[in-house]
């Protein structure tokens, strides 16, 4: 089900529970500011979600709040990881849902990097 990408941050949402350690993970990325990890239903051959630690709700609340230290690791990290999987070459994607009419399903912002194989068009049709 689809949710906001503003308001107040849910401390007891999927991801929440998973920087605290209360759902494992499996992890490819880890640092002070950024949590990553595979997707439990991966789109393609690599498919990983990357998390800030901080209580952001989307891309519009982490752009809006997030301090400059935590959007230069952050995107850091996302680079740092297409890396890892070889991915620059061949070429990847990255997917970011903000609110509802994105589709957006778990309101804690997260961005999803997906490779390994030609991706198709950006939308279906």
């Amino acid at each position: 089900m689809a949710v906001s990408g503003i308001g107040k941050y849910d401390p007891d949402n999927i991801f929440a529970k998973i920087l605290r350690g209360e759902i494992p993970c499996k992890k490819v990325f880890e640092n002070d500011m950024v949590l990553a990890f595979h997707d439990i239903a991966p789109k393609a051959p690599v498919h990983v979600l990357v998390i800030p630690k901080g209580p952001y709700i989307s891309f519009a609340d982490f752009s809006q709040r997030a301090s400059d230290k935590e959007i230069v690791a952050f995107n850091r990290a996302v680079g740092d990881i297409a890396r890892k999987f070889d991915l620059d070459a061949p070429g990847y994607r990255l997917i970011g849902n903000v609110g509802e009419n994105a589709g957006q399903e778990v309101p804690h912002f997260h961005v999803h990097l997906l490779g390994g194989r030609p991706l198709g068009p950006m939308l279906a049709e």
